[in-house]
């Protein structure tokens, strides 16, 4: 056992299958290793900004390992965009006499992180995107939740695609990368993949459809939200851009299967699957990652390696500067999209 200690725990951003299994991790962990005190932050960076401060033990994560979501509840909040934030989480820790923050979350909160940290605030990462775009780490937990969903829902509509003998176009979430899109598409068997880092030729992928009705099958083209058409602007779904500035993306789905049918003739639809793909109990494989990296997280904490988030190389977890980890998107490779290509049209 070393000093005694108060950690908190906050998780920010979009929901993820896997954050109470990190959360349970952390507290286990941290509990059981250390002798430390757990307090959870609510609702992301509003937590320490308002001073919304629970204890959680060992009880409190006793069947949480299971359930999606997060215990903590989230939000989209940047203390830096909040008049007196960063003071006011000063005042909070203070209060609180909170050692260390352990924060979960992806892009957008590890960014946070990163700045507290270079403003005297002690606090490790734990890499947490959907989308598993975030850099210095090979696989993000969550990520292979939604693939699944995504999958499953592509195995469900291929049956009535083929009943009905329409076009069906799968929208999946990835705003700025393909991954879900790439993965779930190359599982599902889809006969287009289009993603946010390749503008799409319309023409192209009505010609790929046609071969595949040509075929007597239905064709199934999967697309990410953020994917664009060549020359066209991103498909916006409203104008609504969050306190990270993002502007809430959707609608290329339905846009698309009426271009197919417009220039096919034939009968599209779209299926956007939207959150369906964020909730929900996470794969094994998501529990495994997302308890590895709190238990490491933990590790980090106790070495007082700050301004550190946790990651995945290969099967091993190590530690990267939040830097590193914020510097730039992992987007899908054009050698990655080029394995996939074999099978469109087909």
């Amino acid at each position: 056992m070393g000093k005694q200690m108060r950690i908190g725990v906050l998780t920010g951003g979009g929901d993820c299958p896997g954050l109470n299994a990190v959360i349970r991790a952390v507290v286990r962990k941290g509990i059981k290793a250390h002798g430390w005190e757990i307090v959870g932050f609510r609702n992301g960076w509003q937590g320490p900004i308002e001073n919304l401060t629970k204890p959680i033990d060992l009880a409190d994560v006793e069947e949480i390992l299971t359930r999606g979501g997060t215990i903590l509840g989230s939000s989209r909040t940047n203390p830096y965009k909040v008049e007196g934030g960063v003071d006011r989480i000063r005042e909070t820790i203070a209060e609180n006499q909170i050692d260390a923050i352990i924060a979960i979350g992806g892009e957008d909160t590890l960014g946070v992180a990163k700045r507290l940290t270079d403003d005297g605030i002690g606090v490790v990462g734990v890499p947490k995107t959907i989308d598993n775009d975030l850099g210095a780490t090979d696989y993000t937990f969550g990520f292979d939740t939604a693939v699944h969903i995504a999958t499953e829902a592509i195995d469900r509509l291929r049956t009535t695609a083929e009943s009905h003998h329409r076009a069906l176009v799968v929208e999946v979430m990835g705003r700025h990368a393909g991954w879900i899109a790439l993965h779930s598409g190359l599982a599902g068997g889809a006969n287009v993949i289009l993603v946010p880092e390749r503008p799409f030729n319309v023409d192209k992928v009505v010609e790929h459809v046609e071969r595949r009705f040509e075929s007597e099958f239905a064709p199934i083209i999967v697309v990410a939200e953020g994917a664009i058409p060549e020359g066209g602007a991103e498909v916006l779904h409203s104008g609504e851009r969050d306190a990270f500035g993002h502007v809430r993306l959707g609608g290329v789905g339905q846009w698309l299967a009426e271009e197919i049918a417009d220039r096919t003739g034939k009968e599209s639809r779209a299926a956007v699957l939207g959150h369906i793909q964020r909730g929900g109990t996470p794969t094994a494989y998501d529990r495994v990652l997302a308890t590895r990296f709190g238990l490491h997280a933990v590790d980090a904490v106790a070495a007082g390696d700050f301004g550190t988030m946790v990651a995945l190389r290969g099967t091993d977890i190590v530690r990267v500067k939040l830097s590193e980890a914020t510097a730039e998107l992992k987007t899908v490779p054009t050698e990655r999209y080029e394995e996939a290509e074999v099978f469109f049209g087909a």
